[in-house]
């Protein structure tokens, strides 16, 4: 305790120390009050707690973000390195031909009289398909040509004994020469019938192909769209491919060939599971026409008026002679950049 001089000449305590008891007469005195500083720090850390359970409320709201301290570059690819995905179809490599039935005297088509082969048949060149009933008549006419043409061959050997019989008359004075003019007449007549008949009997070995169907190469008849007793309309008789090979043909848009060149791989597979695995191809050629699609996706909200450009592939030979009995099989086909 430290005593301090008065005015009035007494001694005062100005402070006790904490462990001593207060004099007699004197207050107890009261705890330390607390520091200045502490009161501020209080409010900043209850604004700090505020501010968080706020972002913590806003987090866990949904559809809520946050949004990261630094930007996140978005990751973008180049559309010219993304493969081209068509659809497509398989074809015979070389010809496909709708064999039609010839035209009769007025413009009509004759009735198929026999029909040879079916459908998925493989037929060599010069194979007959199918009659007509026009051949009935064409032989009929025919065997009159012929039964005509030898019957005046054989008058005219007549004739021409008559003629060198009258002439050996004549220079022996037995006859006039008027007769024997004659004779050489009736042969100029019969020798003019006679040239008339071999054109005739051409004319009929001309139409008796025409009463029957012959394959014009080796292929395998892909359709059939009249039998017997029909008569062949605009489809013709049936439908008939090469068999040199398969290939396929995609209908790519138009919007994406500028992205398909001769050369590039293309990896194919059925739409509808007609083949497992996948096929393998390269782009052969690429039509110069665009035109309307022809190949319609199962999907019924896809394009169909879209316009396409025809891309032709060839396959492996392993693969294609996987699927040489799949002509007109759908295909999705990715040409790889």
């Amino acid at each position: 305790m430290t005593l301090t001089a008065r005015r009035d000449g007494t001694m005062a305590a100005d402070s006790l120390d904490p462990g001593m008891a207060p004099l007699p007469g004197e207050p107890p005195p009261g705890p330390p009050g607390p520091p200045p500083w502490r009161p501020l720090a209080l409010v900043l850390l209850l604004a700090a707690l505020t501010v968080a359970g706020v972002a913590t409320v806003l987090r866990g709201r949904p559809g809520a973000s946050v949004r990261p301290s630094k930007p996140v570059a978005a990751l973008t690819r180049d559309p010219a390195l993304a493969p081209v995905t068509a659809l497509g179809r398989l074809v015979a490599l070389g010809d496909t031909r709708r064999l039609a039935a010839p035209s009769g005297p007025m413009g009509q088509s004759p009735r198929v009289s026999s029909l040879l082969v079916e459908k998925g048949d493989s037929v060599r060149q010069g194979q007959v398909l199918a009659t007509f009933d026009s051949r009935i008549d064409v032989e009929a006419d025919r065997a009159v040509a012929a039964a005509t043409l030898e019957t005046l061959q054989q008058r005219l050997r007549l004739l021409q004994q008559d003629l060198d019989r009258y002439a050996a008359l004549q220079r022996a004075g037995a006859v006039s020469e008027q007769d024997l003019e004659q004779r050489r007449l009736r042969v100029l007549e019969v020798e003019q019938q006679l040239v008339q008949a071999r054109a005739q009997l051409r004319r009929e070995d001309v139409r008796l192909p025409l009463t029957e169907l012959r394959a014009p190469f080796d292929g395998t008849v892909l359709d059939i769209h009249a039998r017997s007793g029909e008569r062949p309309g605009e489809k013709g008789v049936l439908e008939l491919a090469s068999s040199a090979g398969v290939e396929a043909v995609l209908e790519v848009y138009e919007s994406d060939i500028d992205r398909v060149r001769p050369g590039q791989t293309v990896d194919m597979r059925s739409e509808n599971g007609g083949f497992s695995g996948r096929l393998i191809g390269r782009v052969l050629r690429i039509d110069p026409v665009v035109r309307q699609r022809d190949v319609l996706a199962t999907d019924p909200t896809a394009n169909t008026d879209a316009r396409i450009v025809e891309v032709r592939v060839s396959l492996n030979p392993v693969d294609a002679d996987r699927v040489r009995r799949l002509l007109g099989l759908k295909l999705i086909a990715r040409v790889q950049p």
